[in-house]
């Protein structure tokens, strides 16, 4: 190397690069401006180091590969610093330590103490956690702490410090997440906010994210179904809408992330269609750092009018100190649990309770011989046929099949082996994930992942495919500015998704659970659709035609998934870019724009030869939404009583959706080949969509801390939004809180650790849906060469004004003996008024309903989190965690003197309502008629029902949720479980409905209070007795026989069920190599083993052959099941392995 006249700063950087060298010294040092030469070639670094420092006074030491300068003595500097003044003197004495301060989940420790050992010299970090330290030598030792923390000393290393802190036990200091991703200590929030590790969202490697906080926070309700990536309802502290979204709001670094769900009205009303999911499966859990959910208005007003239903806060996984690179692979396999799926009667065959031909079977000569044979009747979709008799030889749907080995066969009228449940395979999903991230000292960090995610479900052709791609770096230009930006880009590719609902062409579930016949064997079926691969099924509708079979409505169950199947893709992109800049030590400014676009496209198919019209569908959609934000912080200290937090910023949202939905008409004109030009018929109109909105919000806060003993929170927000009239299209919300630490006031009480206190009262605004304002036309079919245009049926209003909910809510957290055990209880009330709903009006007017401002939701409840740390040793430890939540809602007011909105109607005639003074989703239906308390009876035996459909049958809201986890740790073995559990709440169950009619089901047979057959006839012995009186008010004597005919003798109000369950949700066992082994092993830092299994026990449950949990759709149509299907014990096994 040859250097002349360079100064000594200049010399050290041109040496760091060259040599791959670190030095650190204070940047103030005077002796870094003066000139150096340097010629050197073959040199050893200590010689010319020694050149050059030596006549500077300056003298240098190694430690772990850090170059430290430093000056050898105050009398040994030159006569050049002769005039220096102490403060100068000291600055070149001193050495700059620059570090940050996490917790063991990565997330930085604003205010914690560090202090140089031995001293007097203490800083505290900052709100990013970050701290530069003046040391007075190279062997200074650094101790760092913070209140719930275990205290830890720091030798000097070699760079930028990263050190991590680990918790004393759970604690009201822990940081949390909070609103635009400020961090705070727990202490000093005024509101509720519950945060979880992502660990602990994952431990069973989850499809979606919302499915893994099932039980783990309070105040959250998670409604989850068991479909393969099907949807994922998330409310939090109960449904505030009438009609609108009551979702809570995901939002992911600072992003919002839609959360959509495109299942169609009729999929989601149980009528029919697949189970798309909603959106918010495409976040990958192997990233998320945590999760902290924002429970009331005070903490989530500031994220603007989507947060009035909470905020589910994501943090995804940041850079340590160095590179990093891990990788974990697992596969999963899973089982039907058999107890929530059907189980079929086995005492009588097909039929309709009626002698047919002969005997309830049809009569003619089936296998060409002259003679007349026993016939299945093929197309009587009941089985209230004959009782099976091993003795009689008939001929079923298999005798028809040329191509089978049981053409023009007879076989034994017998109940079959293999039952719907055969149908169901073994669900094999795997999931990989490979993540390197690396942290530059000073300059910056940078992460890369990939995950694959295969999922495979139970149902035969049915897969999930996700690939994840998740990039994200930061640079620091100066000590000041830094820039960072995330993508993450996300390709769900789906096929076979589950058919739902009262729809036999796409939900096998609704053939096996509704209307069948119990002598089909599923496993005949499966030889008969892959030996030709055609429509043979079970349900010929006249099997007398012995050649040109069709089906009468069902369709063999493996030509639905296999030919009638869907797919779909989506593609999205989610991404920022932010620059923060650091004006003063007390005053931050950011900077960021961010955007959530995704393209999808859903297909769907009908295939020629199936009993329904063959089709295809093709929908799109696009969907984009970009935010500018601009936000200013200040933390300053302001004496040494009162410290100030404050911020104000604005945000620019501009949203975008546009979909276009095209079907054909009439069949298919060539077969499997799906495109709307291959429509029979004229092509109908696609339906097409176009929805532009825009937000404009202004925001400020300010939180002053008077001794960390009283806080003050004051938030206020103003939005303007596109989707309300100009004139008033603007809408203020504010909130207000406090919280007192008494704590600080009782710190002589020893078996107390920390005690706060909390107030608030908040308002958040809503505005309309898109299109709500004007009235538009749309542009039906033609009549023939005529056109035509309509208006809809629902009036829309030019005079909305927005939706306006208000919430108090009052909190205490205390721990206790050093945060061995604490808890944290919340009591709530909001009110949700000036809803804008569409009600029914005369349809004189040319419209069935208009959008109008009207209705109020109460929602009051409790809820509560309780830790504790029975066990804690070296060894060993046990810690528990529980959350309970109780909330009441109740409808106060609706639209003038209406007394009941409906949300929804369903197949079996239950609707869905919301009705004045009562809760908010009562179910109703058609009943009992009742005479002095009694079940009336009519004079044929048999129960008379209600004339109308308004009766209360049950409430889809539970009395309470909770969940029970415990994690204990020996040595290396981890082992946590999770009990999940949620009481009361009803459903009405169509399976159980239509189960029961068809005569498929155990309770249709067995015997009567005389010992003899149910289904008998009564001069034969049989027939029930029902319960009940007369109408002269007798008990009921007369004896009935039930039959195809009359099966229908229970009224719907019969079929409402406790929606109770208590579910063995998780269980996690891992096991991590010593650190002993892992020292011999180069390159490999940590290898840890884990099995995992999810829904391995529904340990109680009222809902008979059905998981009282399984749900349709997302949204606000719950508490219906139709077609359901069965629970998935699942078991894993996931290695993880960090270099």
């Amino acid at each position: 190397m040859s250097l002349t006249n360079v100064s000594l700063d200049d010399a050290l950087f041109k040496l760091e690069k060259s040599i791959h060298v670190k030095f650190s010294y204070n940047s103030r040092m005077t002796q870094l401006k003066q000139k150096v030469d340097i010629e050197a070639t073959n040199e050893l670094l200590s010689s010319v180091l020694s050149r050059i420092l030596k006549p500077l006074s300056i003298k240098y030491d190694e430690i772990n590969n850090l170059i430290v300068l430093q000056r050898e003595s105050i009398s040994m500097i030159n006569t050049a610093t002769e005039s220096l003044d102490q403060t100068e003197i000291k600055a070149i004495a001193a050495i700059i330590i620059k570090g940050k301060v996490v917790d063991e989940k990565g997330l930085t420790i604003p205010g914690a103490n560090v202090h140089v050992k031995g001293s007097t010299i203490s800083v505290q970090t900052d709100i990013d956690g970050s701290f530069v330290i003046e040391v007075p030598s190279v062997r200074s030792v650094l101790v760092i702490s913070f209140i719930g923390m275990e205290t830890k000393e720091v030798n000097l290393g070699s760079g930028f410090l990263t050190v991590v802190l680990k918790e004393e036990g759970q604690s009201l200091n822990e940081v949390v997440v909070t609103a635009f991703g400020i961090r705070r200590k727990k202490n000093t929030l005024p509101y509720a906010a519950q945060q979880i590790s992502g660990d602990d969202v994952n431990k069973t490697q989850v499809g979606n994210v919302a499915s893994g906080l099932s039980g783990k926070i309070s105040g959250l309700q998670i409604t989850q179904g068991n479909s393969v990536g099907g949807s994922v309802n998330v409310v939090v502290r109960g449904n505030k809408s009438l009609t609108g979204n009551n979702q809570a709001l995901f939002v992911v670094d600072g992003v919002p992330v839609d959360n959509s769900n495109t299942n169609s009205a009729s999929q989601r009303s149980g009528a029919g269609g697949y189970d798309y999911g909603n959106a918010a499966a495409d976040i990958n859990p192997n990233d998320i750092l945590s999760i902290n959910v924002l429970k009331g208005a005070a903490a989530s007003a500031l994220y603007g009018s989507r947060a009035a239903n909470g905020v589910i806060m994501i943090t995804t996984k940041k850079p340590k100190n160095g590179l990093g690179i891990s990788v974990n692979s697992g596969v999963t396999v899973g089982n039907i649990d058999k107890t929530t799926f059907v189980k079929y009667q086995q005492e009588y065959g097909a039929g309709r309770s009626i002698p047919q031909d002969k005997d309830g079977f049809l009569f003619f000569d089936a296998n060409a011989d002259g003679i007349k044979d026993l016939v299945v009747p093929t197309f009587a979709p009941r089985s209230w046929g004959p009782r099976y008799d091993p003795n009689l030889l008939v001929y079923d749907w298999e005798a028809f099949d040329q191509a089978s080995p049981n053409y023009q066969k007879p076989k034994p009228w017998i109940a079959p082996k293999n039952g719907p449940d055969s149908f169901y395979q073994t669900a094999i999903s795997t999931n990989h994930n490979v993540m390197i991230d690396g942290l530059v000292a000073d300059k910056g960090s940078f992460k890369i992942g990939y995950s694959r995610n295969d999922e495979r479900g139970v149902l035969p052709n049915a897969s999930v495919l996700k690939n994840i791609v998740n990039l994200s770096a930061s640079y620091n230009i100066t000590n000041k500015l830094v820039v960072s930006g995330l993508v993450n880009y996300s390709q769900v590719d789906g096929k076979g998704r589950y058919g739902t609902g009262y729809d036999s062409g796409r939900n096998v579930n609704s053939n096996f659970r509704h209307f069948n016949q119990t002598n089909v064997d599923v496993l005949e079926l499966k030889d008969a659709y892959f030996r030709n691969r055609k429509n043979i099924t079970w349900n010929w509708a006249d099997p007398t035609k012995l050649t040109n079979l069709t089906p009468g409505f069902s369709d063999n169950p493996y030509w639905v998934v296999y030919e009638n199947y869907q797919n779909d893709t989506r593609n999205r992109v989610i991404g920022n870019a932010t620059i923060t800049y650091k004006v003063t030590d007390w005053l931050d400014l950011l900077g960021r724009v961010s955007v959530d676009t995704y393209s999808e496209m859903q297909q769907e198919r009908r295939a020629v030869g199936s009993a329904g019209i063959s089709s295809y569908s093709r929908f799109d959609r696009n969907f984009n939404e970009t935010n500018y934000d601009l936000l200013a912080t200040i933390n300053k200290k302001l004496n040494d009583d009162f410290s100030l937090n404050a911020l104000a910023g604005l945000n620019i949202r501009r949203n975008t959706i546009s979909s276009i939905f095209s079907q054909t008409a009439g069949g298919l004109v060539v077969p499997k080949l799906y495109a709307v030009s291959n429509s029979k018929g004229t092509v109908p109109a696609a339906i097409e969509s176009y929805q532009p909105k825009a937000v404009d919000g202004v925001f400020g806060g300010v939180t002053i801390n008077y001794k960390e003993l009283l806080l003050l929170d004051a938030t206020l927000r103003r939005d303007k939004s596109s989707t309300l009239p100009e004139e008033a299209n603007a809408y203020n919300y504010y909130a207000v809180s406090g919280s007192y630490i008494f704590y600080n006031h009782l710190q002589n009480l020893p078996w107390l650790s920390s005690g706060k206190l909390r107030l608030n009262y908040a308002t958040v605004g809503n505005d309309a849906a898109w299109g709500s304002l004007r009235d538009v036309y749309d542009k039906p079919n033609p009549f023939d060469s005529t056109l035509l245009f309509s208006l809809p049926n629902t009036k829309n209003n030019s005079a909305l004004k927005p939706e306006n909910t208000i919430s108090k809510e009052i909190g205490l957290e205390m721990s206790f003996f050093n945060n061995r055990i604490g808890f944290d209880a919340s009591y709530y009330h909001t009110n949700t008024v000036d809803q804008i709903i569409p009600v029914a009006v005369s349809t004189a007017i040319g419209y069935s309903s208009k959008f109008i401002n009207a209705g109020d939701i109460e929602n009051k409840g409790i809820e509560v989190s309780i830790f504790a740390t029975p066990v804690k040793g070296a060894d060993f430890s046990w810690n528990v965690n529980l959350n309970f939540t109780r909330n009441r809602n109740k409808v106060l007011s609706l639209y003038n003197d209406s007394k009941n909105l409906q949300l929804g109607t369903f197949q079996g005639g239950v609707s869905l309502n919301a009705s004045l003074g009562k809760p908010y989703g009562e179910l109703q239906s058609v009943t009992y008629e009742m005479l002095n308390g009694e079940r009336l009876i009519k004079d044929n035996g048999l129960y008379q029902f209600t004339t109308t459909t308004s009766n209360v049958i049950g409430n889809v809201n539970p009395d309470w949720i909770g969940g029970l986890s415990n994690s204990f740790r020996y040595k290396n073995f981890n082992l946590s479980f999770l009990i999940d559990v949620k009481k009361g709440g009803q459903l009405f169950s169509l399976d159980m409905y239509y189960g029961t009619m068809s005569g498929i089901l155990p309770e249709t047979v067995g015997l009567n209070d005389l010992g003899n057959p149910k289904r008998d006839a009564v001069a034969n012995g049989g027939g029930i007795i029902l319960a009940g009186v007369t109408a002269n008010g007798e008990p009921n004597t007369k004896r009935v026989t039930i039959v195809s005919g009359t099966s229908g003798y229970l009224p719907q109000s019969n079929f409402v069920y406790d929606a109770s369950f208590v579910k063995l949700r998780e269980v996690a066992i891992s096991y991590s190599l010593p650190k002993k082994i892992m020292s011999r092993i180069k390159s490999i830092n940590e290898i840890e083993f884990s099995l995992t299994g999810r829904n391995l026990w529904l340990i109680h449950k009222n809902v008979p052959y059905a998981d009282p949990e399984e749900n349709l759709s997302s949204g606000n149509i719950q508490g219906y099941q139709s077609g359901s299907y069965p629970t998935v014990r699942a078991i894993g096994l996931n290695v993880k392995v960090k270099l």
